[in-house]
């Protein structure tokens, strides 16, 4: 499940027609608006695909000057970036686990730049 929020403008004479528009329309759920045109929304999708789908279709909408993607949430991110840390747990080494070693005895054999 990908959960993402968009800024719709308009111009402020047709905010409250395209404001109606985006609420019935079944693609997202409105949540904010000023009185410049800027008007907040958030959509779901399964995948990125179908919220691209969703996307396009506010950008296309009467009076919509342009529909920007500003944040986006994946279940599926989520997942991987857990089960990765999972992964990364037990290749640390034990001295960077132990909080009795101070810092500056644990050797670094890296490059700092």
């Amino acid at each position: 499940m990908n959960i993402s929020s968009i800024v719709v403008r308009t111009s402020p004479e047709h905010m409250e027609e395209v404001i109606e528009g985006l609420r019935t329309s079944g693609l997202c759920d409105v949540y904010f608006h000023d009185e410049r045109g800027r008007i907040i929304v958030t959509i779901e999708g399964e995948n990125l695909d179908g919220e691209i789908k969703k996307v396009r279709a506010i950008q296309t909408m009467a009076h919509v000057l342009s529909a920007e993607l500003t944040f986006s949430y994946s279940e599926e991110e989520l997942l991987n970036a857990r089960e990765h840390s999972e992964n990364i747990k037990d290749s640390v080494p034990d001295a960077l686990k132990d909080d009795t070693i101070d810092a500056r005895d644990i050797p670094y054999g890296g490059n700092l730049k």
